[in-house]
């Protein structure tokens, strides 16, 4: 597992956070244990905060029982929230919650309390003349941090659990993927104009094949060009990040100079898993937001579909504006290394919208709101995608059942579709789906009147 994958991974479970919170309580009990019976601070202290031994162990003991009853309504509400997300929406965003740092800086307190305050409470003896402040000021602080978390979890969970919040934080986690990804791309980038022809011929390349079945996770871009720099070859990747393979799939395809190369040193710079991981693949945020409105519509909860579709209508949006969609990589020399393979806006917005308007079931609302979308992104993204916008939305309104729909629901549909016409430079066709609309809408008209006589 690569340094990148395992700090991802490490930051999707509940393991990393609380532990720290733990060695943390260790820590701050033993100096606890230290201002007590090494520097006694009692006696600095005004006698009316200070606690007997037989006393702070009737107190220790409540606030132990006390924390811990609040981490069990605390993991409740936890498997409550999972359970929600899981069945409502999508059981890939339970890692999303799980990894989200307040749900995981919650549990690390109150493992960290209940620790400290067990800690406290075992050596605290029962000598009547012990007077002791340090341990009974900071485990009554503690157990007052903890109430107050708990109060802060339960609102941290109905907030997180809000639709507009669900989307909104899926949708920033995937342009954190995305800005990450180009990031680490961008030293390797460069205006340079190479032409297809130019390419080796693909009978000379050389196939490096995959070992194992899984999806392709990650790659380490940086340590691949080094390496191909090394060789003296050319690299192209034969398929994509996210993409799941099988053992003995075409993986790299690579170009020698005469140089012996071998591909155990390529191998290591590519991570092969059992699941799809956000770390460099930019398609998997968009499936995950199309599942949440595919799940909203079978649920029949219309605000979550309109939501989730604007939060795919901006993450297209923000790749559509990306700049750094060439699949070429350079080295320092300027020379071609690594080709990658890469999917087009065209391919994007598919994954976007595609499976919405096909679980849509000919819903006119959800349909007008995603032509609506397309209308906004065509405004927005550079003119080169609006053949691929306009390509969009006509093939949704050919595939649409109009004999089903309302005049006035034709009328909105044909509003949003003149409008991105006028955008994307095609009047022309607008007047033919808008005479395939009308016709549509106008038989339905005569066959109801013709059954009301």
């Amino acid at each position: 597992m690569s340094k990148r994958q395992r700090k991802s991974e490490l930051k999707s479970t509940l393991w990393f956070m609380p532990f720290w919170y733990i060695v943390g309580a260790i820590g701050l009990s033993a100096f606890t244990f230290y201002l007590d019976y090494v520097v006694d601070v009692g006696l600095y202290l005004p006698p009316a905060i200070g606690f007997s031994g037989q006393t702070l162990q009737v107190l220790l003991s409540a606030l132990v029982g006390g924390v811990l009853t609040l981490s069990a309504f605390t993991i409740n509400s936890l498997l409550v929230a999972l359970t929600t997300f899981s069945g409502q929406f999508s059981s890939k965003m339970l890692v999303n919650f799980v990894s989200d740092r307040a749900t995981q800086h919650v549990l690390g307190i109150f493992n960290g309390s209940f620790i400290y305050v067990l800690l406290n409470f075992l050596y605290v003896t029962h000598e009547e003349e012990e007077y002791i402040v340090a341990t009974p000021v900071l485990s009554i602080l503690t157990a007052i941090t903890a109430a107050v978390t708990f109060i802060y979890f339960i609102n941290h969970t109905t907030t997180w659990m809000q639709v507009h919040n669900i989307s909104f934080n899926m949708n920033a986690k995937s342009k954190q993927v995305q800005h990450s990804l180009e990031k680490e791309l961008k030293p390797y980038h460069m205006e340079k104009e190479i032409e297809v022809e130019a390419l080796p011929d693909e009978s000379e390349g050389k196939v490096i094949k995959t070992r194992q079945s899984g999806y392709l996770q990650v790659a380490d871009f940086s340590r691949l060009i080094k390496q191909a720099e090394s060789d003296d070859i050319l690299l192209r990747f034969d398929v994509r990040i996210g993409e799941f393979v099988l053992e003995g799939t075409p993986l790299l395809t690579y170009w020698e100079s005469g140089k012996t190369v071998n591909p155990d040193s390529y191998y290591k710079s590519i991570e092969i898993g059992v699941k799809q991981t956000e770390i460099q693949d930019l398609e998997y945020g968009l499936i995950k937001l199309a599942e949440v409105a595919i799940k909203a519509l079978g649920h029949n909860d219309p605000l979550t579909v309109t939501n989730t579709i604007h939060q795919i209508a901006d993450l297209l949006k923000s790749i559509g504006q990306s700049t750094d969609f060439s699949p070429y990589l350079f080295d320092e020399e300027e020379e071609l290394r690594v080709i990658l393979n890469r999917k087009d806006f065209r391919y994007y917005l598919h994954k976007g919208f595609a499976s919405i308007r096909e679980y849509a079931d000919q819903n006119s609302a959800v349909m007008t709101e995603l032509l609506t979308m397309i209308k906004v992104l065509s405004k927005t993204v550079d003119e080169g995608y609006h053949n691929d916008l306009w390509e969009f939305a006509r093939q949704t309104i050919l595939g649409f059942d109009n004999d089903s729909m309302y005049e006035n629901d034709c009328l909105y549909m044909l509003e949003q579709l003149s409008e991105l016409s006028k955008q994307t430079g095609h009047e022309k066709d607008y007047l033919f789906l808008l005479e395939y609309m009308l016709k549509r809408v106008s038989s339905k008209s005569a066959t109801e009147e013709s059954a009301s006589l």
